[in-house]
């Protein structure tokens, strides 16, 4: 079968890498909007780290009530904690569920996210200059 036409695998690439992009850019957001609605209402206190998986942190704190906190979340920015340790701890007074470890914000997962990205786009946009010319695309 001369002349068969073949699918053009090489947009796979961009298209993920802009997925990629779009999730990580969406979770920075989402980040900034949930530090944005604890500065809003900002309530201190300090919380004890229950348990430290690879998805999450897990905190307990009481509330100037009396009422112990436990959000099912976990705790944002949690670098750096351990099992068992005290931490100072800002939270929504609104909705104690969202909580940071005080000082920290969504700021700091921007060096992260960029590189990243610059990775991300460094390796893909020389595969899939690869990959079009391979299926017959100049330059």
């Amino acid at each position: 079968m001369t002349g068969r036409w073949r699918w053009p695998a090489w947009w796979v690439l961009p298209a993920v890498a802009g997925l990629l992009t779009a999730l990580i850019t969406l979770a920075l957001a989402g980040a900034a909007l949930d530090d944005a609605e604890i500065d809003a209402r900002t309530g201190h206190t300090t919380a004890q780290i229950l348990a430290v998986t690879s998805m999450r942190t897990l905190v307990q704190f009481a509330g100037p009530d009396g009422t112990v906190y436990r959000p099912d979340a976990g705790l944002a920015y949690p670098s750096g904690s351990q099992v068992g340790q005290l931490v100072r701890v800002e939270y929504d007074s609104a909705d104690p569920d969202r909580v940071r470890i005080a000082g920290r914000s969504w700021v700091q997962g921007v060096a992260p996210a960029s590189i990243t990205l610059m990775a991300l786009w460094v390796l893909m946009v020389p595969a899939t200059w690869w990959l079009r010319r391979r299926q017959g695309h100049p330059g």
